[in-house]
């Protein structure tokens, strides 16, 4: 397995939180972006697979590692044993939580391992712990969540009205990029990433950044940065009608 704690040996809390959102990011992928490669590559007929999220922000689905003790915590075992024995989704969903289980796992190993005090614990934790889990975020809990806060927050600062138009106004902005300075008054732009800075991309998790390109899917309803499913402003202008890759390969395998 490559990225192994020989290979990369974060010292403080911030350099273990860098290393956990990168193999969390290429973990989300296989699970969401990636889902159609991912799910070849368990194959039930093969040998124990392990899921692993690298630093460089990408996945592999590989065997488990020969030497023991192995140099960092290993992932859940014998994955793709269970894949033809469930549905996708409760497969999916099953390998996420085991996903976010290793993840913590790998972090606090580098923890123990460099001596973190109860401070640098504390601080770890905290980082990790504002950003939603690979379970939340394959199973949409994350988004939901997210509506709810917005929701919440709408209600008790904005009319009703005021709220249809701007809900309007970003459903209409969904393949469009996010408006640039000056396009309004300064209230009304920290109005709209008050209700908006909780939506989370579906593929990185990371949350709605008002200087970034995103895309909302037409049959799920899950935002996505450009960057995350390679579309971009001017060929999303193009796109009548916008299917995420989750979406586009569960339609093809049907």
């Amino acid at each position: 397995m490559e990225g192994g704690a020989a290979d990369y040996n974060p010292r403080t809390p911030e350099d273990v939180f860098r290393d956990f959102r990168s193999r969390r990011a290429g973990m989300i992928k296989a699970l969401t972006t990636d889902v159609e490669k991912f799910y070849q590559q368990c194959d039930p007929e093969k040998e124990n697979l392990c899921l692993y999220g690298l630093p460089n922000e990408t996945w592999e689905v590989n065997l488990p590692a020969e030497e023991v003790p192995a140099e960092l915590p290993e992932p859940a075992l014998g994955i793709n044993f269970a894949r033809d024995g469930m549905a996708e989704k409760d497969w999916l969903s099953l390998v996420a939580v085991h996903s976010d289980a290793w993840l913590l796992s790998v972090a606090f190993y580098f923890g123990a391992r460099f001596g973190f005090d109860k401070e640098a614990r504390k601080r770890l934790f905290h980082m990790i712990n504002g950003l939603p889990t690979i379970y939340e975020v394959v199973t949409g809990t994350s988004r939901k969540q997210s509506k709810e806060r917005t929701n919440n927050s709408s209600k008790s600062n904005k009319s009703g009205l005021k709220n249809s138009r701007q809900s309007e106004s970003y459903t209409k902005a969904s393949k469009m990029p996010p408006p640039k300075e000056g396009a309004g008054s300064e209230g009304e732009d920290n109005e709209d990433m008050e209700e908006h800075g909780n939506t989370l991309c579906g593929a990185c998790g990371d949350n709605y950044a008002n200087d970034e390109f995103w895309i909302c899917c037409d049959v799920c309803e899950k935002w996505y940065h450009g960057k995350c499913v390679k579309i971009t402003p001017a060929r999303a202008e193009h796109i009548k009608q916008y299917k995420c890759p989750g979406c586009s390969t569960k339609r093809a395998r049907a």
